[in-house]
């Protein structure tokens, strides 16, 4: 069973969302929160295995919040619920330690399957967030394509279809199937990707799979 925290100043929204997530048996809302200290209090109370944070929350922001939680619970797995009109917070959530990006108006199937793969050790990002974000940067995305392009080039094969595999937020037992390879192999892999590409996690490499278009839009 998945535990999982929801965070969100706005009880609808909570409400809605955990709607979503009692639709799944292996998905349990354990706690919640209306602002970014109580997820905080609420993360280390129930020891859960994802953190749900909405962006935009009084006293302490889910920025702030999922940098807490990513230094003092190294277990548990933060995704941010976002907005279109939110994508330079992405940034800063990144350098944070989050490793999803979900939606707030998705797809209900998206969100299971982002609570599912952050939960699993994947990075999950939206592909409408991804290509909101990567078209967001104007003038800069086609300088950025290119030098994402650049830096893939130093991968071998396997490696940029791990990459690819890892912007479309798989976890490395769904690579190992997909790839007939063994599990210790892909991490392998994926360790190596990350250290080529001089990234700290798995959402920023698929940020650099999104842009080099390893992946499209739609997530494959």
């Amino acid at each position: 069973m998945i535990r999982v925290l929801l965070a969100d100043d706005e009880a609808m929204i909570r409400a809605g969302v955990r709607a979503i997530l009692a639709l799944a048996p292996d998905i349990e809302v354990v706690a919640e929160a209306a602002d970014g200290r109580e997820a905080v209090e609420a993360a280390r109370a129930h020891r859960v295995d994802v953190a749900l944070l909405d962006i935009r929350m009084p006293r302490v922001d889910g920025l702030a919040a999922a940098e807490e939680i990513v230094r003092t619970l190294p277990r548990t797995a933060v995704a941010m619920l976002t907005t279109f009109s939110e994508d330079a917070y992405v940034a800063r959530a990144l350098t944070g330690g989050a490793t999803g990006f979900l939606l707030k108006s998705g797809d209900p199937a998206e969100l299971l399957a982002g609570v599912r793969a952050v939960a699993s050790g994947a990075a999950f990002l939206s592909p409408k967030v991804a290509r909101q974000v990567i078209e967001g940067y104007g003038g800069e995305r086609l300088s950025r394509a290119a030098a994402a392009r650049e830096r893939t080039r130093t991968l071998t094969p396997r490696e940029r279809e791990v990459l690819a595999l890892v912007g479309a937020g798989l976890s490395n037992p769904e690579i190992a199937a997909r790839l007939h390879l063994v599990e210790g192999t892909v991490k392998a892999y994926v360790s190596a990707v990350l250290d080529r590409l001089e990234v700290k996690n798995r959402v920023q490499a698929a940020i650099v799979a999104y842009e080099a278009g390893l992946v499209d839009h739609n997530g494959t």
